[in-house]
């Protein structure tokens, strides 16, 4: 971990494990100030072992994304703090088999609430942290591309990451102002969620995912791209 001091800051929810455990490093290891969320008050082992060796550089706070107070609480103890990037990475999946017509009320809402829902919120309790010309991103999904949806498949989790990414839009409309908005692929990386036979370490998505916010910094307005920087039609 960096011992350098830290002139930028990144606040990651959902970053206890997959690809919001992997960018805690990669930004560590970049030279940022991270302040990680986690849904359980109980210290997460991976995050706990990365405090100690940050070196004062990394803090983890529990937040729960689809809990409007746990948000309102968020932004108050970031009260006097400037983001650089606040990065919304919380995400669900269900079975990708599963059709619309399958699907109980609950695990669609549930699915819902957690991709689309919830991202947006944190988005506008929070973005009065980032400065005027700083990032903010949600991880969504190619899979949220409605003219790309040639093969089917995946329909709740599609329909939950194509009303992200039009909720993000709109949300850009009204508050982008200077600052970067980006709605971000992470490619199918291999996680609990990618699972095994995913073609794409985490490291690379992590790695790619830095770079390609960093390609954008400064450059306002709203962006549709993978964790490569390759374009994503809506």
């Amino acid at each position: 971990m960096t011992t350098a001091k830290q002139d930028r800051t990144v606040l990651l929810l959902g970053a206890s494990r997959g690809i919001g455990l992997g960018l805690v490093d990669e930004y560590l290891n970049r030279g940022w100030r991270v302040i990680a969320t986690q849904r359980s008050l109980a210290p997460v082992p991976a995050l706990a072992q990365r405090v100690e060796a940050a070196n004062g550089a990394l803090t983890v706070l529990s937040a729960d994304i689809n809990r409007p107070d746990d948000l309102a609480a968020l932004s108050q103890q970031l009260a006097g703090t400037t983001l650089d990037l606040l990065f919304v990475v919380a995400g669900v999946s269900d079975d990708p088999s599963q059709t619309i017509g399958q699907i109980s009320t609950e695990e669609f809402h549930h699915l819902m609430v957690t991709n689309a829902l919830s991202p947006m919120r944190a988005l506008e309790q929070l973005g009065q942290h980032v400065s005027p010309d700083g990032s903010l991103a949600v991880m969504t999904s190619a899979l949220g591309s409605i003219s790309g949806n040639t093969s089917g498949g995946y329909e709740t989790y599609r329909a939950s990451k194509a009303a992200l990414n039009m909720l993000l839009r709109s949300y850009a409309v009204r508050a982008g102002g200077g600052r970067s908005i980006l709605a971000l692929m992470p490619g199918w990386v291999k996680t609990d969620m990618g699972g095994p036979d995913a073609p794409v370490e985490v490291k690379d998505s992590t790695a790619g995912l830095a770079d390609t916010i960093a390609k954008h910094a400064g450059q306002p307005g709203l962006a549709f791209v993978d964790y490569q920087g390759t374009p994503i039609a809506w």
